[in-house]
């Protein structure tokens, strides 16, 4: 237990860093939140079509672990947005997350480029299921899979 709760203390360093932060509040529609501009900034689009959509992204130090390493929660954090952004229809209501499933297959250091691409797997209802894969770009190595499900509410007429 002593060694769990060790590994999971916050360094000075990183305490300091994080009270730093200025996080504005979000008000609906208008506008990213800290969080999706937290983990997207970066992010270049290279291809969108129906159903796939394909980025690159270099792995920046606010999502790494202390050892330099893209963080396992950056990776969900990730497959959660950009296998929403496969299904997302614009004027629509946004949809939400009610699964997610990943491999992680290997890692991803600092300034490592990925390639990170998402395609839509069915819809079912209002129900969506999308797949996100990251891959390295330099050496093709694929550092995660993500199936994604989601679930979208119908627009109110009222």
């Amino acid at each position: 237990m002593d060694t769990a709760r060790e590994s999971l203390k916050v360094p000075k360093e990183g305490s300091e860093y994080v009270s730093r932060l200025t996080v504005p509040p979000h008000r609906a529609n208008v506008g990213q939140s800290f969080y999706e501009s937290f983990t997207l900034k970066g992010i270049r689009v290279d291809t969108v079509e129906p159903g796939f959509l394909s980025c690159t992204f270099k792995v920046p130090l606010r999502l790494t672990t202390a050892n330099g390493e893209l963080s396992s929660g950056a990776i969900a954090s990730l497959v959660d947005e950009i296998g929403y952004a496969v299904v997302h229809v614009e004027g629509q209501p946004m949809s939400v997350s009610v699964d997610m499933s990943i491999s992680f297959l290997s890692t991803a250091k600092v300034n490592d480029e990925l390639e990170i691409s998402s395609r839509a797997l069915g819809q079912r209802g209002r129900y969506s299921g999308t797949a996100v894969l990251l891959r390295n770009k330099s050496t093709g190595e694929v550092i995660a899979e993500g199936r994604h499900s989601l679930f979208s509410v119908l627009a109110s007429k009222i």
